[in-house]
């Protein structure tokens, strides 16, 4: 059975290949901070309501841009995007989401064995993430755009599976070991039932996390799209993040160079000593990225803000950005 060669002259500079993939359920957008990450990811789900029937752009940074980007304020439930029958989106703050839902019930022994829970590193970011997940799946939008947070924050949210199998061995533990005690305590204090709640609820949880990890390894159901701008650390975490990315078997193929200067004329020395240096980086790119799809996007004189805005900005993510001729 022969493999197919793909000539890196035959990858389009566009992300063509993400918005055309009818299978693509998950897409992440993620990079270092404040390459445009927000602008990038609402700009493809902007292009993805065109060709798909529902799209949730959600926001995992807990410094939520979205609401400011298109003038709208969006909160942890999906809301319409101004303008779009198909289009929603939705701000989650992973840190504080599980504070907000009373999962006990109220009972004494239940809330004993949630708050010994909740002090496992990591769970409580992974209980709320598990939580949207599951509300979203039961929502049944055909594709969801992640505008997830600095690249740290984002790795640790594709380890949120090995991080619940992990705590919720610890709690069937604690559990079995501390049983006596939760029993006790509820009767002296009024409380009726026992821990298995709680348990019962991690456990169900767990499996949904499963699942969707499963279909996050999934090249044909989910893809990373890295954003970067063309400058030294933004080049470098962005190749930290693709290592990673291959570490946790997370498909991606796509980069965005964003903020590229294209300077009209050669009287701005600032503008021609900026566009030298960011020259070097984009080949730099070009080099180590030859078998990606590599989009490259402008700066532009205006904020890219608001739909009025962000519309015909999005339509360079299919048809590649033609620089002005340079004045001579």
């Amino acid at each position: 059975m022969s493999t197919a060669i793909i000539d890196a002259d035959d990858l389009e500079p566009s992300l063509r290949n993400v918005i055309e993939k009818k299978s693509l359920k998950w897409i992440f957008v993620g990079g270092k901070g404040g390459v445009g990450k927000t602008t990038c990811s609402s700009s493809l789900a902007i292009q993805l309501a065109r060709v798909r029937d529902s799209v949730l752009l959600i926001s995992t940074d807990p410094a939520h841009n979205l609401s400011d980007a298109f003038g709208q304020k969006f909160t942890k439930h999906p809301t319409l995007i101004n303008g779009f029958t198909n289009l929603s989106a939705m701000e989650i703050d992973p840190t504080i989401e599980h504070e907000e839902d009373d999962v006990t019930g109220g009972n004494a022994e239940a809330n004993m064995f949630q708050d010994l829970a909740f002090t496992l590193p990591g769970i409580d970011e992974a209980m709320s993430f598990a939580e949207v997940l599951k509300q979203v799946q039961s929502m049944q939008f055909s594709c969801v755009i992640f505008d997830t947070a600095p690249t740290g924050h984002t790795l640790r949210l594709l380890q949120f599976p090995s991080v619940m199998e992990k705590a919720l061995g610890r709690i069937v533990n604690l559990k079995s070991k501390f049983s006596g005690l939760f029993q006790q305590f509820s009767s002296m204090v009024g409380g009726g039932a026992d821990a298995n709640d709680i348990a019962s609820k991690l456990e169900s949880t767990q499996k949904v996390v499963q699942e969707v990890n499963k279909q996050f390894t999934n090249p044909d159901l989910t893809t990373f799209v890295c954003v970067c701008i063309p400058e030294f650390l933004s080049v470098y975490e962005t190749e930290r993040l693709i290592q990673d990315l291959a570490k946790f078997n997370i498909d991606t193929d796509n980069i965005i160079v964003n903020q590229i200067l294209y300077p009209k004329d050669h009287t701005c020395d600032l503008c021609s000593t900026r566009n030298r240096m960011q020259k070097t980086y984009l080949e730099q790119i070009a080099d180590l990225y030859e078998d990606f799809h590599v989009t490259k996007l402008p700066v532009l004189p205006h904020e890219i803000r608001g739909l009025e805005k962000i519309r015909p900005f999005s339509e360079l993510l299919l048809t590649p950005y033609v620089p002005p001729k340079q004045e001579k």
